[in-house]
């Protein structure tokens, strides 16, 4: 039992997710470091075999061996890489399980609150209600929008009133047409003639 349990705490364990994430997280980055290290290695192992293979066979062959180790340790880097890899992707998704969780489990909470006492007897009860109500208000507009809301009308009267109108309408057309002006023919007066004048053409056709 560890020292915290004595006090009857507990951690959440989302955070230990995430701490645990972040751990395997710097490991892999330690592992990066490691491996470029060894990559580098084995190039420069590569490379003295390379120069030394004719010369110097003793020291090319020890140059193979220190790369092969390199390369076998690579190899186990990788193998442990995929490891971590796997885990970070387990936990990632416990994670992301645990706080969709308890979202869900936040939402029904709320939910409850927001319902209260309600029960599905009471809203049908109430549904009822309202639609009792509104076939009510229905019906009353529609009384008071009737045309017998209005009142009784007298037809003889509406008739009547309508001969009115009618008369008067008459009475302003013969009025109209005793003031139009009566239309005379215009007869075009002829020009009068200078006696003096036709006297002298009578004088001159005769002289003629």
């Amino acid at each position: 039992m560890s020292f915290m349990s004595w006090f009857g705490t507990r951690r959440d364990p989302r955070q230990s997710a995430r701490d645990a994430i972040i751990g395997l997280r710097q490991q892999l980055q330690m592992i990066d470091r490691k491996e470029d290290y060894l990559l580098k290695k084995i190039e420069e192992e590569v490379k003295k075999a390379k120069a030394n293979a004719v010369t110097n066979k003793a020291v090319a062959t020890a140059a193979l061996r220190r790369k092969k180790a390199s390369e076998a340790e690579l190899d186990k880097l990788h193998g442990t890489r995929l490891q971590l890899e796997m885990q970070v992707n387990t936990l990632e998704s416990a994670n992301m399980n645990a706080e969709t969780m308890a979202a869900m489990k936040k939402a029904a909470d709320a939910l409850k609150v927001i319902h209260g006492n309600m029960t599905v007897d009471q809203v049908d009860a109430t549904m009822n209600e309202v639609n009792a109500q509104r076939e009510v208000a229905q019906e009353i507009s529609e009384i008071i929008s009737s045309p017998s809301a209005l009142g009784d009308v007298d037809e003889d009267e509406l008739l009547q009133e309508l001969n009115d109108l009618e008369q008067e309408q008459l009475d302003e057309r013969l009025r109209g047409a005793d003031h139009v002006p009566l239309h005379r023919p215009h007869i075009a007066e002829e020009p009068a003639i200078d006696e003096e004048e036709e006297l002298r053409q009578l004088q001159a056709s005769m002289a003629m």
